[in-house]
């Protein structure tokens, strides 16, 4: 099948070398010519296991770029909408995207397509998006418009589109549905995980993928739902973590006898930092703006929200509690994307965290295997970028741990000590186990579970305790 696929962003991009890695042929539309060159000549703007192999491997051939929509559309018989929809002031996505799509393929339709939505919107958008065409003269019955949410985890995008837990299509009319049906099919027959070539399955994934058909409605409250959800989840053990902490008990303990429980799942019971990205901040005021609209006061959500800002204050106070005064404190930092397997720096905690402290008068040198470039172009000011792990932590004060990358928790923990001019690690993110941190001399600090000391440390000097 030719299938086009409107916006080369994150869920663009993706989508589109998936869609060629399925068999298709894939038209990847975008407006921005200085993205598309860099496409055409093989660069790859994220940080994404397997994109780079998927790109090289179909670029030219099932999967080309273009900036001009309307041929793309006529050449097509999916067409997926995969633009912007970022927050208003008001917490509203920004549907003018969207819209500007919508009124610009409308000329183009002179046979049957299906305009998929494949950007997160709110409920009642395949409807507008309907009426757009509508207005703009196309015939009613050569269109129908589709929901088809994406449920990618930024560094495990390729795998989640490859291996989905589910695939949800929201349809209203079945030829519309047959037409889904048919581009998932590799999929949803397996056909697709027998091939030599295939990317490698990840644990925990079923096959072949299981295929959801709803309403466009319900297709598109299952997106805002399911992150809200997830969002929810965070908050919820991240505020068990501070009733840990106050009373004494260990969440990870806690995370376990809860995630044991098979209607719960261990999923997401992940205390830390709070949640960042490009979705669940988005997605979460953008479901509580649907809900308001629809007249009903979502509060539950603006818990979620608070508990999420909370949770950064909270580790603010952690530091303080290790290092008594900031200014002029020398902080070594490990993590700059909002999460592991990424260099996305959007909503990212631990840049909120690093400006926080640089306003406090702190003096830091970060590393992040993926994201200091993007963080360079933010022009954070004072911030300084090291090479490893071990050149940031070198002469510090402290060492932070923002962002769960893996090698963050293999460190050599012996030369790490050396490195750091007072042996103080607080861990936002949980990768150690705290006695063991005590027995290779650190102050080790971390979320929900009791600090920890090295052996014989006097109790006047754990906090800060200096090397002899």
């Amino acid at each position: 099948m030719r299938i086009a696929v409107v916006g080369s962003g994150y869920v663009g991009l993706v989508a589109g070398a998936c869609f060629a890695d399925l068999g298709h042929d894939v038209i990847l539309v975008d407006n921005d010519e200085r993205k598309l060159a860099a496409l055409k000549n093989g660069q790859v703007p994220i940080h994404e296991n397997f994109l780079p192999e998927l790109l090289s491997r179909h670029r030219g051939h099932r999967l080309t770029f273009s900036d001009d929509l309307q041929e793309a559309v006529r050449l097509s018989s999916a067409i997926f909408v995969a633009v912007g929809t970022p927050p208003t002031e008001r917490g509203e996505a920004d549907l003018s995207y969207v819209e500007s799509v919508a009124r610009e393929i409308s000329g183009a339709i002179s046979d049957y397509k299906v305009v998929v939505e494949k950007s997160t919107v709110p409920v009642y958008t395949s409807e507008w998006v309907r009426k757009i065409i509508l207005r703009n003269g196309t015939d009613p019955s050569h269109f129908d418009v589709a929901s088809n949410p994406e449920f990618l985890r930024e560094g495990t995008a390729v795998t989640d589109f490859l291996f989905p837990d589910r695939i949800v299509i929201g349809c209203d009319t079945e030829r519309a549905a047959n037409i889904l049906r048919q581009v998932y099919e590799p999929l949803t027959s397996g056909s697709y995980y027998e091939r030599s070539d295939a990317i490698p399955q990840p644990d925990r994934t079923s096959i072949p993928a299981p295929i959801i058909v709803t309403t466009t409605k319900s297709a598109e409250l299952i997106k805002h739902a399911s992150n809200a959800f997830l969002a929810m989840k965070i908050s919820f053990i991240n505020a068990v973590a501070s009733i840990c902490e106050s009373v004494g008990a260990n969440v990870n303990q806690v995370c376990h006898g809860i995630g044991s429980d098979s209607r719960i799942g261990p999923r997401f019971l992940n205390p830390g930092i709070g949640y960042g990205g490009s979705c669940f901040p988005k997605d979460v005021m953008a479901f509580r703006a649907v809900a308001r609209e629809c007249g009903y006061d979502f509060r539950l959500l603006d818990e979620v929200m608070r508990i999420n800002e909370d949770q950064r204050d909270r580790f603010l106070r952690k530091v303080r509690s290790a290092l008594w005064t900031l200014r002029g404190k020398h902080l070594g930092v490990l993590g700059l994307a909002f999460k592991g397997g990424t260099d996305d720096i959007r909503e990212s905690p631990a840049l909120f965290l690093v400006q926080a402290l640089l306003q406090e008068g702190c003096k830091i040198t970060a590393y992040d295997p993926a994201a200091m470039e993007r963080t360079q172009e933010t022009m954070v000011s004072g911030l300084k970028f090291a090479g490893s792990a071990y050149e940031a932590a070198a002469g510090a004060d402290a060492l932070l741990i923002l962002t769960e990358w893996e090698e963050f928790a293999n460190l050599d923990l012996n030369r790490l000590n050396q490195e750091l001019k007072y042996p103080i690690v607080i861990d936002g993110r949980n990768l150690y186990d705290p006695e063991v941190m005590a027995a290779q001399g650190f102050t080790y600090y971390s979320v929900g579970r009791a600090a920890c000391h090295p052996e014989g440390v006097p109790a006047a000097l754990r906090n800060g305790a200096k090397k002899a």
